[in-house]
């Protein structure tokens, strides 16, 4: 997107999410970057990679391993890095409504532009439940929050939530609303404990 009025505004994105799945194995990456320059100032550039790997024990049981990079330049977020591994246990056997616990715990790097917090090395763990529900053929929910305190200092946690609404509007054309929040007990100096940001969009499956 290039846009210039008062200001020369450029705004570059991609969102990519690719999953394959077997009777006993899953493994999934996301990938999200947005680069946003307005005039000579690169004010607005995040960026995150995911990887996972799901085991299938049973039919409810499953354990899990990920890793995850990102970077944050509004957050002061030079660099995070998280390793973590732990179960997963479905709910739920309803194909219609499902609901997910998970708990793992997990090892983190940050580096953060703030002049003044050190560079930290925590263990914390990643608590977590997620649900789809598909009360009709034409609409889905789907949720997930994160609960991560800091083993050793339970007042050091963080919480961040993502929720999608989506309804068919003709065939295999959607149109989805997405909440994102997150919430950060102890952020870099100046940056606000919790943020939120809402996207509409379409999606078109191939099938």
């Amino acid at each position: 997107d290039l846009a210039r009025n008062v200001n020369d505004i450029i705004s570059l994105g991609t969102d990519i999410h690719v999953q394959y799945k077997t009777k006993k194995h899953l493994i999934l990456l996301k990938n999200q970057v947005v680069f946003r320059k307005l005039n000579d100032d690169n004010f607005s550039n995040f960026g995150i990679t995911h990887i996972r790997y799901n085991y299938r024990l049973s039919d409810r049981w499953r354990w899990e391993a990920f890793g995850q990079g990102q970077y944050n330049r509004v957050n002061l977020i030079d660099f995070r890095g998280l390793l973590g591994t732990g179960p997963r246990f479905k709910i739920t056997t309803s194909e219609k409504y499902k609901f997910y616990l998970g708990s793992l715990l997990m090892l983190e790097y940050e580096e953060v532009a703030d002049g003044i917090t050190p560079l930290q090395r925590d263990i914390r763990l990643s608590s977590y439940f997620s649900f789809s529900l598909y009360p009709t053929e034409d609409i889905s929910i789907v949720s997930t929050t994160y609960y991560q305190p800091q083993v050793d200092l339970w007042s050091d946690y963080r919480i961040s939530s993502e929720s999608t609404f989506a309804v068919t509007l003709y065939k295999n054309l959607k149109f989805s609303l997405t909440y994102f929040y997150t919430y950060d007990a102890v952020p870099a100096v100046g940056i606000p404990n919790s943020q939120y940001r809402l996207s509409t969009g379409l999606t078109y499956t191939f099938d």
